[in-house]
């Protein structure tokens, strides 16, 4: 019952009534007409009307069902509502040519037939012309509705096709500045971080002391891991202009994180669970990300610091936590030569954590150190 009293919408509010508004005046049309007719003449006239409910899926036969009441009847509104549905409706306007111009004869030689239709003179003339304006009328009106609205369907492929062209060209616009932005990353940082390296290996060579040894070497290998990384991240900046065939380096995973805390320098307490799940590549890349920006943040300000890095799956969700205590030295002891940094790490895994549909959380932990967890789910 509730289903049965439901309102129709627009659109199909709006088909009913382009249906029913034409059938009221050929309706008086034909009673106003049929006063004294034949009964049969009086079923085509109804035939004429009730058929203009298919005037919009069937506009022909519509047409060819309203022609006997014109012809006998000598209706007018029901024939010229069909053939403007004809002209409306139908791309092939020799169709309606042969149909408007069979209207015009079918209302010039109504029934009965006299002597008189075939005679020259004015009313012959008139008459005439009478019936072709009225099949020349609804025909032209239909042709222009349809005109009309394929102007108006090629206007919007018209506008869709320019700002398809307008996204090709912010695309290809933006496509160039990542090239030169690629090259300005590639000259200024690939330069600097190249010389890092040089000068630890040339410490790790020249040095007698096992500890600054073991510290020129790490330093060395995280050089050419950042080259590494540069590079490929140079690669992906510049993918319009590079090869297709050139493989991509391996993005780091879950896998990969012992190696990143190892390589940290950081005492690190490490709780690696991350469930038998096959994570998505994007999820454990994003993973990955946190725990490395977590302990580049933890080495900037909180040297020394405990350091905890848990992973752990709570059903299709990924859960990653980087908490450090404290700084030994308390509050503001950071290097005193202190890296800078922009403030944009953590909004970056934020925003692809975000992306992924899950969450990043970084907030001050109640022993006086900070807390970094993030919440990632997986694709289905």
């Amino acid at each position: 019952m509730a289903a049965a009293g439901r309102s129709l919408p627009a659109w199909a509010t709006g088909r009913r009534a382009a249906l029913l508004v034409p059938m009221v005046p050929a309706a008086v049309d034909a009673v106003l007409v049929g006063k004294g007719s034949t009964w049969w003449e009086v079923v085509l006239s109804a035939i004429a009307v009730l058929a203009l409910l298919l005037r919009l899926r069937f506009p022909v036969l519509t047409l060819m069902l309203t022609l006997p009441g014109a012809y006998f009847e000598y209706i007018w509104i029901a024939p010229m509502t069909a053939l403007y549905s004809v002209a409306a409706h139908r791309a092939n306007v020799r169709v309606t040519a042969f149909w408007a111009t069979l209207f015009a004869l079918v209302e010039y030689f109504h029934w009965p037939i006299v002597d008189e239709m075939f005679e020259l003179g004015r009313d012959t003339a008139l008459n005439a012309i009478e019936s072709a304006m009225l099949a020349a009328g609804p025909a032209a009106l239909g042709l222009l509705a349809r005109t009309r609205r394929e102007l108006a369907e090629r206007i919007v492929q018209l506008t869709e096709g320019q700002q398809r062209e307008s996204r090709l060209l912010a695309e290809r616009v933006l496509g160039s500045e990542r090239a030169r932005l690629a090259r300005e990353m590639h000259d200024v940082v690939s330069h600097q971080v190249s010389l890092i390296s040089i000068q630890a290996g040339a410490l790790q060579v020249s040095t007698a002391d096992p500890v600054a040894k073991e510290t020129a070497r790490t330093i060395r290998e995280l050089s050419v891991r950042t080259l590494e990384e540069l590079r490929q991240m140079v690669g992906v900046l510049r993918a319009a202009s590079a090869r297709r065939d050139e493989p991509l380096a391996p993005q780091p995973r879950l896998a990969d994180l012992p190696r990143l805390i190892e390589g940290s320098g950081l005492p690190v307490t490490t709780a690696l669970a991350p469930g038998p799940r096959a994570w998505p590549e994007a999820v454990e890349r994003a993973a990955y990300r946190t725990v490395q920006e977590a302990l580049t943040n933890i080495r900037k300000h909180a040297p020394g610091a405990e350091v905890s890095v848990s992973l752990d799956s709570h059903g299709a969700r990924l859960l990653v936590e980087v908490h450090n205590g404290p700084p030994p030295l308390g509050p503001g002891s950071a290097l005193p030569d202190h890296l800078p940094g922009g403030g944009h790490g953590l909004v970056g895994l934020r925003e692809r954590a975000q992306l992924l549909g899950g969450t990043l959380t970084a907030d001050p932990a109640p022993d006086g150190g900070f807390t970094v967890r993030a919440e990632l789910p997986a694709a289905e």
